[in-house]
């Protein structure tokens, strides 16, 4: 993501539907800052979010990538994923999800990868059992209850 994709994200983290796992949608200097963070886990990890494109027109669709989350004390490497609205039910989140566990196993090189999923969110945990996860255990993030989902590289 860069600077010049804040159209499209703003759109998408201030849409009521797409961001009602969150505790609300985001303002645009708000999904400015969201950008800033993915560049600066760039710059910092190798990974952040991605944008997601259509290959046909390079029409973003949404954000999918690897991020390092802290949880209960551990650092641990999140495959997280947000399609827009317009978009979902296309197969784009598993598409773009399978690629980044992928690059997580692969050029990475991580033993296991998670996602954390709010309990009601039954939508991205389709993706995850598309992409092998399998429950892990509850757990809070960012002060909401989160399922954590976890398929290993040698699964």
């Amino acid at each position: 993501m860069t600077a010049g994709d804040l159209d499209f994200v703003a759109e998408m983290l201030s849409h009521p539907e797409v961001m009602r796992h969150y505790p609300k949608p985001l303002s645009r200097g708000e999904s400015a800052e969201w950008i800033e963070r993915q560049r600066a886990r760039y710059a910092r990890d190798g990974h952040g979010l991605w944008l997601v494109e259509r290959r046909d027109e390079r029409t973003p669709v949404g954000q999918v990538g690897l991020v390092m989350q802290e949880i209960d004390g551990k650092s641990l490497p999140e495959i997280g994923y947000m399609i827009h609205r317009p978009f979902w039910r296309l197969g784009y989140a598993t598409e773009a999800a399978l690629a980044a566990r992928a690059d997580a196993f692969g050029r990475f090189g991580c033993a296991r990868v998670i996602s954390l999923i709010r309990p009601g969110n039954v939508p991205s945990q389709g993706v995850a059992r598309n992409l092998g996860m399998a429950t892990l255990r509850e757990t809070t993030f960012h002060g909401l209850p989160h399922v954590g989902w976890e398929v290993s590289r040698a699964s």
